[in-house]
């Protein structure tokens, strides 16, 4: 019966991690394409986009659902979709620190857009990832990616091999997880800027390290303390809350 419903959680986690996927392939592969060195068919390219994020979605998946029971960590609400019980209680206890976070993160996103390297500046001028796409991508998909998978990982790491299992993760084996996560996922944000032709100067990568770095131990600590979902919400309601404050200045 666990396994049953550990493979029904795997299933509808790379599911819905899917639809950023899907969302960010559609919008942002063929404005890439415009300025590419060689001319590649849009549905080429978006098929191996598909393909390639689907697989790496599925072994975080896989990963998560595998070891996250052992350390505590969960997903609450999608936990109690599965086995039919409680979606809305687990709810109630995620969303006030998920969008306490989510408000912090957006306001740091106003901040940066404001503070951005020209480079960066003129980056935003080119490409247009659609809010849609940022949401269920960032909201859904890196979380799954980068919290589920890799944060999971981490902590799963050393609490095998230098704790030897006894006992729940040790705060420092979590702590590590979560500032290793918080910086892989930033660093992971760098070739996405060389893919849309910016430069990695030094203010770039400083830009671009801190503007993710702080959001995602947030992130990271509210996977920890309230579940996946609560990170999801926080990054989600991030992009929706800082959209929505750069439009009205911008409009004002």
């Amino acid at each position: 019966m666990f396994k049953n419903l550990r493979l029904r959680l795997g299933i509808v986690l790379w599911l819905v991690g899917m639809s950023g996927v899907a969302a960010i392939s559609f919008t942002v592969i063929p404005q890439l394409l415009l300025s590419a060195p060689a001319e590649v068919p849009v549905g080429i390219a978006v098929a191996a986009s598909l393909l390639q994020s689907g697989l790496l979605l599925a072994v975080a998946v896989w990963v998560g659902t595998t070891i996250s029971n052992q350390l505590g960590l969960r997903s609450p609400v999608l936990e109690a979709v599965v086995s039919g019980t409680g979606a809305l209680e687990a709810f109630k206890r995620q969303w006030p620190p998920a969008l306490l976070v989510g408000l912090l993160v957006a306001a740091l996103l106003v901040y940066l857009n404001k503070a951005a390297p020209p480079e960066i500046q003129a980056l935003n001028t080119q490409f247009h990832i659609p809010l849609v796409a940022k949401v269920l991508y960032g909201g859904i998909t890196e979380e799954i990616l980068m919290r589920w998978g890799m944060m999971t990982l981490l902590i799963w790491l050393p609490w095998r091999f230098i704790q030897k299992r006894s006992g729940p993760p040790l705060t420092a084996f979590i702590l590590f997880g979560i500032l290793a996560a918080a910086l892989m996922f930033a660093a992971g944000h760098l070739p996405a800027v060389v893919a849309m032709g910016g430069g990695l100067s030094a203010p770039v990568v400083a830009y671009v390290m801190l503007g993710n770095t702080v959001p995602g131990i947030l992130f990271s600590v509210l996977y920890w303390r309230r579940g996946l979902e609560a990170a999801m919400l926080a990054h989600a309601a991030a992009h929706v809350v800082s959209a929505a404050v750069l439009q009205f200045a911008f409009n004002a």
